[in-house]
């Protein structure tokens, strides 16, 4: 927590509830830099009071609550308090010297209950207050909702403050109705000592957006060719612009005016549909749909008290707010007159800037697999060429058949079929080719439509020359005496790259792609050698598309592709994306990201099956290699053996033979008068029988 700054300026202490949320936090910054008694300056023509000079030189303090605990925490804020108890809520509360509660943005009904509690405690110590205390409750034109006009004669004569007594709630605002009464009720007790307002706030819009975001959002994400509009769309919403409401916090603050209830809405009268075509006019696709209002609870964006607000239909204007206070309005004339300016503070709050890329290079160095990573990783549009030509003719042909006819007048169709005309014409007189001024054209139309200059693009592969380059960028030259070429600074692309690789590895790269594709991209050898030879032929020159570059201190970066190594181009990836930094668009949405852990996890699931199947077919030939082995091992074995036994029989064959002829006979013999004589020692006997015989031989 930051500690409170001293100093010899005399300041005021003002406490605002959940500073960490859209309206909350938008007031609380705004008060953290106005100078206490600033709105007085121009009101008093003779100057400030005494007292209120010394109020002039210090700035609001603020300190509140915060319902994120881990979230950062507001560097406008000297102090937070997060997750107290009342009973240690309030010793915070009688520090301050205004008390703010906001229960204009999806105020819960433990909220609204804290707001009145916080009053009624302050009011039970206001005998202990040094000095007055201001407590201010942010509430809602939706007390308002259900009020009849105030002429029934003429329903456009708007209600006024002085119709509070009859003005009647909308049935789901009953709890913020009685806190209103609450507020009001305990600060007339001793208003010197605790002095209470009501400030009934309109739909806020601005900084960011809030309620409107959804909108806000279709409209930029282009995802669908109208926008919605829930329900018939004819009903008045007041509005106010978040900022214009702080100021109307600070008024109070500073003026404690006698009177304690304010309507706090712009001049503006503007329909639900009118609000609602300006942001997909100049956000979007520029039409708008009218669909039931039931559908708007199936956005799982809007809650229910959305819904409420964007179906109130009322008529007020804020007369004692004009007459009162010293406004310095941002949005007086409403969302409508000021959009331009709305959008701007939304883009540049939400941090959605547009990414503008070119992509260079020979043909078949990888330029649209490089492209579509980049849009996908970045949520680009994906400019090239003959898709470009394509769909112009499609769009002019569609318009032209009445595809596209709702809402269309006949001059925008008389137009449609002037320009189909021409185009098909030049297509005819140039061999099936348009003519450069009209392709020029087409290119800057493409640049220039809303979502390539909300998103941005990747060009691929084009322009491909310096003149190319200078037609398609031209723009008026801010500075006569640059000698830059004159450009469009919204349409330029800020990062240029280059993909370079050598001669041999892209002929080698096209030999080796599939003959369906080759043909497709136009890659038979010839036409591919022609097309080298034509952009290297090109790139030789004083004036090539990178010097046009050069030329505009937007310098290319070279990046050398290396296919073979890196065929998913990981390598050119990174250096990339480490160039244009972290992407500037909304991030992937809950379904896309539910989408996107779906395809991780099957993308797991299948690299899994294939390592599986990988190990299991390397073991497979592992097994498979050492049977072979084995089966060859027994069958050397066998044959050793074989070898081995011819051999003993060979060498055996003379020894048989011999005996055989010469010891067999003389042993048979030997054995058979054994037999006959029966000795009592057959083996003396037979050797000496054979001893005899031998000697005899």
């Amino acid at each position: 927590m930051a500690n409170e700054k001293t100093g010899s300026h005399r300041t005021k202490r003002v406490f605002v509830n959940n500073i960490d949320t859209y309206s909350s936090k938008c007031i609380a910054k705004f008060l953290s830099t106005c100078m206490v008694g600033g709105s007085l300056e121009e009101a008093d023509e003779d100057g400030p009071a005494d007292d209120e000079t010394t109020l002039q030189d210090g700035t609001f303090q603020i300190v509140g609550t915060i319902s994120n605990n881990e979230g950062e925490k507001p560097s406008f804020a000297l102090q937070c308090y997060a997750s107290q108890k009342r009973d240690q809520l309030l010793p915070s509360l009688l520090e301050c010297d205004v008390v703010v509660y906001n229960i204009s943005e999806h105020a819960t009904a433990e909220l609204i209950d804290e707001a009145t509690w916080a009053i009624s405690a302050l009011h039970s110590d206001i005998e202990s207050f040094a000095s007055q205390k201001i407590f201010i409750l942010i509430s809602s034109v939706m007390t308002w909702a259900m009020s009849k006009p105030a002429d029934p004669n003429d329903p456009e004569i708007p209600l006024t403050e002085d119709d509070y007594r009859r003005k009647r709630h909308h049935p789901n605002f009953k709890e913020h109705a009685n806190a209103e009464k609450t507020v009001l009720k305990l600060g007339k007790t001793k208003k010197s000592k605790l002095s209470s307002y009501v400030v009934a706030a309109g739909v806020q819009y601005g900084m960011g957006e809030n309620l409107l975001h959804y909108f806000f959002k279709t409209s930029w994400l282009g995802e669908f060719a109208k926008v919605p509009v829930f329900g018939p769309g004819t009903n008045v919403i007041p509005t106010i612009h978040v900022n214009d409401l702080a100021g109307v916090i600070q008024n109070v603050i500073d003026h404690k005016p006698k009177t304690h209830y304010f309507l706090a809405v712009d001049d503006s009268n503007n329909t639900f549909e009118d609000i609602v075509k300006i942001i997909s006019f100049v956000l979007g696709p520029g039409k708008i749909k009218k669909v039931p209002k039931e559908e708007a609870y199936l956005t799982k964006v809007l809650t229910n008290a959305d819904v409420d607000y964007l179906s109130v239909n009322l008529r007020i204007e804020p007369v004692f707010l004009k007459e009162t206070f010293n406004l310095h309005w941002v949005s007086e004339a409403g969302i409508i007159d000021n959009i331009n300016r709305v959008v701007e503070e939304y883009k540049l709050l939400r941090l959605l800037l547009p990414i503008r890329i070119c992509l260079l290079g020979p043909p078949a160095v990888g330029k649209s697999s490089v492209a579509e990573k980049l849009c996908q990783h970045y949520k680009l549009h994906h400019i090239n060429l003959k898709e470009v030509i394509d769909e112009k003719m499609q769009q002019l042909e569609e318009a032209v058949n009445g595809t596209e006819q709702e809402g269309e007048s006949e001059e925008a169709l008389s137009n449609a079929q002037d320009q189909l005309d021409s185009l098909k014409d030049s297509m005819e007189q140039n061999g099936g080719r348009l003519s450069d001024g009209l392709v020029y054209r087409i290119m800057r139309d493409k640049l220039n439509s809303t979502p390539c200059r909300n998103h941005g693009f990747v060009l691929d592969g084009f322009p491909k020359s310096y003149d190319q380059a200078k037609e398609i960028f031209y723009g008026e030259q801010d500075n006569p005496r640059s000698k830059m070429p004159a450009f469009n600074k919204k349409i330029i692309p800020e990062f240029i790259f280059s993909l370079e690789a050598s001669d041999d590895f892209l002929k080698e790269r096209v030999q080796n792609l599939p003959e369906s594709v080759a043909e497709e991209m136009h890659y038979s050898k010839d036409e591919y050698l022609t097309r080298l030879k034509k952009f290297r032929k090109a790139n030789v020159e004083d004036e090539t598309v990178l010097n046009y570059f050069d030329e505009l201190e937007i310098h290319p970066e070279h990046i050398e592709v290396n296919n073979a190594v890196d065929p998913e181009y990981g390598a050119v990836m990174d250096k990339i994306t480490r160039l244009v930094g972290r992407p500037r668009n909304y991030g992937p949405t809950p379904e896309e990201r539910e989408e996107m852990e779906r395809k991780s996890v099957e993308e797991t699931a299948q690299r899994l099956v294939l390592e599986t199947a990988e190990w299991n077919r390397r073991e497979a030939e592992t097994a498979a290699k050492m049977a072979t082995q084995l089966e060859e091992w027994n069958r050397h074995v066998t044959e050793v053996k074989r070898q081995e036994h011819e051999l003993l029989e060979a060498r055996s064959t003379p020894l048989r033979n011999y005996l055989m002829n010469y010891v067999m006979p003389s042993l048979t013999e030997g054995m058979m008068e054994c037999c006959k004589a029966k000795p009592d020692d057959p083996v003396d006997f037979l050797a000496e029988y054979l001893l005899r015989n031998n000697s005899q031989d």
